[in-house]
């Protein structure tokens, strides 16, 4: 008898992929009788997966089509999700619309992120070297290539703000900014994604998670990660909605943004995720978030 498979093809970021992660248990869960392949941009996410039985990157799949399509019972799940009439109109959270997409049922699957003995072994011996307890401030996001934008005003914290935010904290905790090479700095904090040598490979990153006392986190790879691994976050909204990208167990902090924008350069989204500048819809002396509402979030973590 042929073996049946369910093919799940993963595009986007890295945070994507892991949202992606409870889609991808939500399809086994509805064919629990296949094999499960996953073909995506970031294959460390699903490694460790124990109900994924193959993992392959994006333009590396040689002999696929003979391997699990051809005369073979395979079920196709490749849709884009960010390209539905409930995603576009904000009207299911991204998993719920994903699932939705494929017609299958979802039972309140939630993203995973597992690491292996190994894997925590490195996490604990790279991130708990010194005394204070771990903090993590995520600042920008997206890509973290030397030629990327170095501030998305749609979701990256901004800069101003994340240094009150170290300074207030900085005396009793060891601070990590996670931030793009070419973005600012932070002044008492430790920059990662930053080193000369080598970018962190993605459970490098993710595990630093599993280390931190606090967490102040933007829309991006980390705030999904952190929700994966049931820690309570304290996470800062801009332009992007939460009422999609979100999770629960975050305290989810949005701006206000005004309703007599403009927006020129949009389609089928309000806001871009890079933040084009001119789009830019806060006044110069707007005060995006309150700050003792931020250290009140993060005192409670």
């Amino acid at each position: 008898m042929n073996q049946k498979y369910s093919i799940f093809h993963v595009q986007g970021g890295l945070g994507k992929h892991v949202v992606a992660t409870a889609v991808a248990k939500c399809i086994k869960n509805n064919h629990p009788d296949r094999k499960l392949i996953v073909v995506c941009a970031w294959p460390d996410v699903f490694m460790n997966l124990s109900f994924v039985d193959r993992v392959y990157q994006l333009g590396n799949t040689s002999y696929f089509y003979q391997n699990y399509i051809q005369d073979k019972d395979s079920l196709i799940f490749h849709q884009e999700p960010y390209f539905t009439t409930d995603h576009i109109n904000k009207k299911l959270p991204l998993i719920q619309t994903w699932c939705k997409m494929y017609g299958i049922k979802y039972n309140g699957e939630k993203p995973i992120v597992k690491f292996n003995k190994l894997q925590r072994k490195i996490a604990k011996d790279t991130w708990c070297s010194g005394n204070k307890p771990i903090m993590v401030i995520h600042t920008n996001g997206g890509p973290m290539s030397l030629d990327a934008k170095p501030y998305s005003w749609t979701r990256d914290m901004p800069h101003e703000l994340a240094q009150e935010i170290v300074n207030h904290y900085k005396e009793d905790y060891t601070i990590y900014q996670v931030t793009k090479i070419n973005s600012p700095k932070l002044d008492g904090a430790v920059h990662i994604f930053a080193t000369q040598e080598k970018l962190l490979s993605t459970m490098e990153l993710f595990s630093i998670l599993i280390h931190s006392k606090k967490r102040i986190l933007i829309d991006s790879c980390l705030q999904h990660a952190a929700a994966a691994l049931e820690l309570s976050s304290t996470v800062l909204w801009n332009g992007t909605s939460p009422n999609i990208f979100r999770h629960d167990i975050h305290d989810n902090i949005s701006t206000q943004i005004p309703h007599d924008f403009k927006l020129p350069g949009s389609y089928l989204f309000d806001f871009d995720f890079h933040g084009p500048e001119i789009e830019y819809p806060f006044d110069d002396d707007a005060e995006l978030y309150n700050f003792k509402q931020i250290t009140k979030s993060i005192d409670k973590q």
